[in-house]
């Protein structure tokens, strides 16, 4: 099992530093009112070429859309990790909380990870207040999302979201 994931979002610097502390250069921030808009390259990975994020601190919530490489498509429009986003100044810090979402919209939204999210907390890596504040954030999410038809774009909506993207949505 591994401790939480982290990942920072260096906007002065145009860099994005994974989770796996790889420094990767950014095509692309976007700070907004509600969070950081991220457009990157994925590098040194076969299954997809390009990466779109939303960092929503109010919520909790990093809102990712991966390019995937012909073959390696999967069936999910939005991918949701419940994290902590921290804003030092122009660096944005994430940290995963383990859970996430699957979007497929109008469709459904289904949470996934909870075996890690579970032996994580067991393990005493993920502190049990934290932990009871990722539960309550995937359960906003889903709930918000379920309300709205497992629409993202409409749930953020509602809140005065409004995501723009590099690729065109589809459907």
């Amino acid at each position: 099992m591994h401790p939480p994931k982290r990942a920072t979002f260096d906007v002065p610097a145009m860099v994005n530093i994974d989770t796996k502390g790889e420094r990767r250069i950014v095509d692309e921030y976007r700070v907004t009112e509600f969070g950081l808009y991220m457009s990157r390259a994925m590098v040194n990975r076969p299954t997809s070429t390009w990466v779109e994020s939303w960092l929503l601190p109010e919520l909790g919530v990093c809102v990712t859309d991966w390019w995937w490489s012909p073959g390696h498509e999967r069936r999910q429009d939005y991918y949701l990790d419940i994290c902590e986003i921290v804003v030092d100044g122009g660096r944005w810090l994430l940290t995963d909380h383990y859970l996430d979402i699957v979007v497929r919209t109008r469709q459904e939204a289904v949470v996934i990870d909870v075996d890690e999210f579970v032996a994580a907390v067991a393990l005493g890596l993920l502190d049990p207040p934290v932990a009871e504040v990722a539960m309550h954030r995937t359960h906003r999410a889903v709930d918000g999302l379920a309300a709205h038809g497992h629409d993202l774009d409409r749930w953020l909506g509602g809140m005065g979201i409004e995501l723009a993207w590099k690729r065109p949505r589809r459907g």
